[in-house]
């Protein structure tokens, strides 16, 4: 792929800002915000507010790592488990290895991204079945127990204790991994030819742009941000445990990026977008508490909502098709 094709120019970059993929998620989350205020005011005190970042924070970095694999015209079903066993293998070693079993942790499940991208299997089926094996692998592994931190906990509790503008310090890191990939979807080739891939794979290899090493690198990426997740778990909680806190996160995970604007079909995200999709997401129970709706209904009241955001959030510029 030449120069020309992968430089985008600066007129085309803010013709997009006026496309409704990119102004519908933060008009979404107004509408929310907006909503959540009029049924109850004190969800958007300092506390609150506080609450409601610290529940993004992991959702987001979820989301910047299933909007990475989208943009490539995959789907990572597998990162929430790997977020989940990165979690616990962390709070198992952190008391003994500190600062290098952080580091070894977050490379463990990058590789176990990696991994799960070198078969030359449909993302969909292959991680799947990786979700399932993850998810066993944490239940073993904690022998369904709960883990808590005791040594060196104060490594990880500093992103939950530490408030910026009443904001914990892992929503403001999540915002600043939502940045930095913005800028590399921008600005670098990689990241100009993972979205060359995502919306035409064939023409991106007549082009000669590498897509499996992409693949395989939005996926790395993707069990990367999933540990990352982890810490912002294991700070708020100071435990870890396989149906605890952070079990449950597929779900929002996938539901922030399709909010945020990424596509399902590949070749469009907007980092900066997910931004506003994680918090949607995140305000969603609070909305859904403050109508008083029962527990049993609240899951029934979650989906219908994300089908209805995501169905208002996705474009369909790009064909007929909607996959």
């Amino acid at each position: 792929m030449n120069r020309t094709t992968l430089a985008k120019p600066l007129g085309g970059r803010l013709s997009r800002l006026a496309s409704g993929h990119v102004i519908a998620p933060p008009l979404v989350f107004a509408v929310m915000l907006g909503a959540v205020w009029l049924l109850n005011p004190n969800y958007l005190s300092p506390f609150g507010i506080s609450i409601v970042a610290a529940t993004a924070a992991p959702i987001l970095l979820l989301a910047l790592g299933q909007a990475t694999v989208l943009n490539v015209g995959s789907i990572d079903l597998s990162n929430a488990a790997t977020s989940l066993l990165g979690t616990i293998l962390l709070a198992m070693i952190l008391p003994g290895y500190g600062f290098w079993g952080i580091l070894a942790i977050l490379a463990l499940v990058t590789v176990i991204g990696a991994i799960v991208a070198y078969a030359q299997v449909p993302s969909f089926a292959l991680t799947l079945g990786t979700l399932g094996v993850l998810q066993t692998a944490a239940l073993v592994t904690s022998d369904s127990q709960t883990i808590y931190l005791g040594a060196n906990r104060e490594l990880v509790s500093t992103l939950y204790t530490t408030n910026v503008g009443f904001v914990p310090l892992s929503f403001w890191l999540a915002v600043a991994v939502a940045l930095v990939f913005w800028a590399a979807l921008q600005f670098t080739r990689a990241g100009q030819s993972m979205t060359a891939m995502g919306k035409n794979e064939t023409a991106a290899i007549l082009s000669g742009v590498p897509v499996r090493g992409l693949r395989i690198a939005a996926f790395a990426v993707s069990g990367f941000l999933g540990g990352v997740a982890g810490l912002a778990i294991l700070a708020q909680a100071g435990s870890a445990s396989a149906s605890g806190i952070g079990s449950a996160l597929l779900l929002p995970g996938i539901a922030a990026a399709l909010v945020g604007g990424a596509s399902i079909s590949g070749g469009q995200t907007n980092p900066l977008n997910v931004i506003f999709g994680a918090l949607t997401v995140a305000f969603v129970p609070m909305a859904i508490q403050a109508l008083g709706v029962g527990a049993q209904s609240q899951s029934l009241v979650y989906g219908l909502f994300i089908i209805l955001v995501v169905a208002l959030t996705t474009t369909r510029s790009r064909g007929i098709v909607i996959k």
